[in-house]
């Protein structure tokens, strides 16, 4: 996955997305807080994922929202990148 990239991914936990942020990847869950889109479908910007249904905006790193209409944080999960495999933590 390129930097700037983004990959919808299903998990056991459900839907989630990878963000790939200088070469660090990232992982969220898969739907916008304000209602319920795929932020896959989104535009990534430096470390901001933009929802492109209503123009919320998500930190990546955190999954704090940084701007409306969203106002609730998406749930992140903790990756590890080994020999080119992406794994994430579920739990």
């Amino acid at each position: 996955m390129p930097a700037g990239g983004l990959r919808a991914v299903a998990t056991d936990a459900g839907e989630l997305v990878l963000a790939n942020v200088d070469g660090d990847i990232y992982a969220l869950e898969d739907r916008c807080s304000h209602q319920d889109y795929p932020l896959s479908a989104g535009e990534l910007e430096d470390n901001e994922l933009e929802c492109p249904f209503h123009g919320a905006r998500f930190d990546v790193c955190s999954g704090g929202a940084v701007q409306l209409p969203a106002v609730t944080p998406v749930r992140t999960f903790q990756v590890e990148v080994r020999d080119g495999d992406v794994y994430v933590r579920l739990d």
